[in-house]
């Protein structure tokens, strides 16, 4: 495609934001606008969101970027050649295929409610907790799509009756999105991609197709479940009465997977993204490599119908940028979350305080629904500072237990190192900005960490796999990472061997205290 004006735009409809994001064909922004939704929590680790409110948000950052880009001279409507999209994970809603209308809020990734219909998932199937694993990567967990259809089955009159009617489409944030953007009632196209099709718990991770004894055992019923597509291809135009039209949606990743697409991760490499959770993801190449220590097998991301699929090891944690969020909102320690940084480099150390958010129990690679949330060693030398300081340790510490698990899925065979013999972590997300958190993951690592000049490479990760199925890039170009390392910082350890151990075990013991703590009385 020739150097005149092109573009692409990208809908990042993530947990607590929605932002939609137009790139020139040199991957730079040239418009955006993000807002922020209300997050739902009916009941303690219940946590669900409104569908409507969340269209509503990707209506007004779509006609907002699209102002802001056309006032600076960028002439969108000529140029504009694909959407992407990347969503939240996970988060599961049914709605009526003959009103449009939801039939519940969407449950969300990291809500709690399922932990009983786990529990005696568990029991009754001759596998237990690893029952799926083999088919579909994951373990029975909370964290799951699946699980949560099942409560809405179970739990939800209105979603009993649409699915016995055959009025009933089940989806993930990106279906619900893709449907009602390509028309909803008028020819709305019902799919999902083969990425957030793996976190259902019902993809056959070899077909890249629905389980069907999957299905058959968990009583669901394949109508309701949208059609499967690659990372990037076209899947329908979007319709009249959004801010853009007739433009393809030709890229669509879960948020985690185009983060490693915006990272250019090839085979061996691995990135972690800092949100409201923290996700480290190794890609594995064309290999499904099944986790022995509490990580997931994922797909990584498969660009096009015939494009090989990549696969990946994910370790998820539950709770990273919400537990600053929490010291804001519910603590009111800080006033606004980028404040943590000064609290935080008020103190050299966290003088022996421990925190370990389990908010809603631990994910990777602990996989413990009964924890929850501890501080531990408080004296009254404790100030707000240190309590500041353990809050980013604790989401280093989470991540360095993923990557001391990824290591040993792996191997060394199956990681990257330069030509240092370093093993290098590529980091984004909004978190990313706070260099005392960087400088924290490289001390309780041991190894560097790389942060790119665009720390938002979840949205440019969907652009460019729009872009890919178009024409605007080829893979050679979105690849060519050694071009987006030369603006990249990176960050070094700077403690010593022996600190760093004591430190790990000291997060250790913290871990342990969390477990067997969700019955504790009100």
């Amino acid at each position: 495609m020739s150097k005149e004006a092109v573009y692409v735009g990208s809908i990042d409809q993530g947990t607590t934001s929605t932002r939609f994001i137009i790139y020139d064909r040199d991957s730079r922004t040239v418009g955006s606008h993000q807002v922020e939704f209300n997050q739902i929590y009916p009941e303690a680790g219940w946590v669900e969101h409104d569908p409507m409110e969340i269209l509503e948000s990707v209506r007004v950052c779509m006609a907002k970027a699209l102002d802001k880009a056309t006032a600076d001279g960028h002439n969108i409507d000529s140029g504009l050649k694909a959407i992407g999209l990347t969503n939240q994970r996970e988060t599961t809603l049914i709605w009526s295929k003959s009103t449009g209308s939801p039939l519940y809020n969407a449950i969300v990734w990291m809500d709690a409610r399922t932990s009983g219909v786990c529990r005696k998932l568990e029991k009754e199937l001759s596998g237990g907790r690893t029952h799926f694993s083999e088919v579909c990567g994951l373990p029975i967990s909370t964290y799951f799509s699946a699980v949560k259809l099942l409560w809405l089955m179970e739990n939800v009159d209105a979603v009993k009756e649409a699915i016995k009617s055959e009025d009933a489409l089940f989806g993930t944030i990106d279906t619900w999105l893709i449907w009602n953007l390509t028309g909803g009632l008028n020819g709305g196209v019902h799919v999902t991609d083969v990425s957030n099709a793996s976190r259902t718990m019902l993809m056959n991770l070899k077909t890249l197709e629905w389980d069907q004894p999957t299905l058959e055992t968990l009583g669901i019923c394949p109508k309701i479940l949208p059609k499967i597509v690659s990372n990037s291809e076209v899947i329908g135009d979007i319709a009249t009465g959004w801010p853009i039209t007739g433009i393809p949606i030709s890229g669509c990743l879960g948020d985690q997977h185009a983060a490693m697409l915006g990272q250019a991760c090839r085979k061996g490499e691995a990135k972690s993204t800092y949100g409201t959770g923290a996700f480290i993801l190794l890609n594995t190449g064309e290999e499904i490599t099944m986790s022995e220590h509490g990580l997931l097998s994922t797909v990584a991301f498969k660009l096009g119908p015939e494009a090989q699929t990549n696969y990946a090891l994910e370790g998820s944690i539950a709770i990273a940028g919400a537990a600053v969020q929490w010291l804001r909102d519910s603590l009111g320690i800080i006033k606004s979350a980028s404040e943590i940084e000064t609290l935080a480099s008020e103190v050299e150390s966290t003088g022996g305080i421990y925190f370990v958010p389990a908010f809603n129990g631990l994910f990777a690679p602990w996989w413990r629904d009964d924890a929850r949330g501890v501080c531990i060693g408080m004296t009254r030398f404790t100030n707000k500072a240190h309590i500041a300081r353990a809050v980013l340790e604790s989401m280093c510490f989470q991540v360095k237990d993923v990557l001391d698990s990824m290591h040993k899925d792996a191997g060394e065979q199956g990681e990257v190192k330069n030509e240092k013999g370093e093993f290098l972590l590529r980091v984004d997300g909004g978190a990313t900005v706070n260099n005392l958190l960087m400088q924290i993951q490289a001390d309780v690592m041991g190894s560097p960490v790389v942060r790119p000049a665009d720390t938002e490479t979840t949205a440019l990760g969907a652009a460019y796999a729009a872009g890919l199925a178009v024409g605007v890039w080829t893979e050679e170009e979105i690849f060519a990472s050694e071009e987006k390392t030369k603006t990249a910082t990176t960050f070094r350890p700077k403690i010593g061997e022996e600190l760093r151990k004591k430190k790990l075990e000291s997060w250790c013991k913290a871990v342990s205290r969390t477990f067997d703590l969700a019955d504790l009385s009100l």
